[in-house]
């Protein structure tokens, strides 16, 4: 699951993708072979990064990811750092969340069919296993990474004040991003592995001389893609199915 800056990752297809189509909308994914694995890499943002973080279709997304077969998600986040430790082109693999999102369809259960209100227990959001397949990925590539931060997801898609980022850091979280939540709830609900490698692309909001840009965020970004995608497709190839893993307990 790509984000912002990865809009395709080394050796997968060039050109329009497959259209999947599913409850609750349709989704572009492309499948390749990559590092020996099957793939399905799915742009968030679309091309060209066209949809916003507040109108991505976050169910169709997931929802066609499941319904291609597959049975973890690696994704990415480009994220602002809410401590000055942690400086832009830092990697972290995050192991929990704050969700301060205010308008997104937030679960499949909405009570509306067969399938009833149902809760979803989100302790460790994160797959302990798949940040594994990051964290050693990353030392294959000869990369830093943080094991273990919590990425806080505020709306978007304007950036944040100053106040709130230094309300964020007290509050316990080092990065924050618009576009963490509700994809890694919504692949606990429907047993995905789930793990995001984020990458720092700024400091937040009055914690660096200059305020956070779009364009600041995409140099970044094109700077460390190659290192990223070294990171991922190392990743990639220690995938294994993992049917005994927590995350694919069904929900009660």
């Amino acid at each position: 699951m790509g984000g912002t800056g990865v809009y395709r990752l080394a050796g997968a297809p060039e050109g329009p993708g497959e259209t999947v189509p599913t409850r609750w909308g349709v989704a572009e994914v492309r499948r390749a072979e990559l590092a020996g694995q099957e793939v399905c890499f799915l742009a968030r943002h679309g091309s060209g990064h066209a949809i916003p973080p507040h109108r991505i279709n976050y169910r169709a997304n997931v929802a066609a990811l499941k319904q291609l077969g597959c049975s973890a998600v690696i994704a990415t986040n480009a994220v602002g750092s809410l401590r000055v430790d942690l400086p832009p082109g830092a990697l972290m693999t995050a192991d929990q969340f704050l969700d301060l999102t205010k308008a997104r369809p937030a679960t499949f259960y909405d009570g509306d069919d067969a399938h009833g209100v149902k809760h979803v227990n989100v302790t460790e959001p994160y797959c302990a296993n798949v940040r594994r397949w990051l964290r050693d990925g990353a030392a294959e590539a000869g990369e830093s990474c943080v094991e273990g931060g919590t990425y806080l997801c505020a709306e978007g898609p304007r950036f944040e004040t100053a106040a709130e980022v230094r309300l964020f850091g007290r509050w316990g979280a080092d990065v924050v991003g618009m576009t963490g939540v509700p994809e890694v709830v919504l692949a606990r609900e429907v047993g995905l592995c789930y793990a995001t490698l984020c990458l720092v692309t700024n400091l937040g909001a009055g914690l660096a001389d200059e305020p956070p840009s779009h364009r600041e965020v995409g140099e970044l970004m094109e700077r460390r893609l190659p290192a990223l995608e070294r990171v991922l497709l190392a990743a990639i190839a220690r995938a294994e199915d993992l049917p005994d893993c927590p995350c694919r307990k069904p929900i009660e």
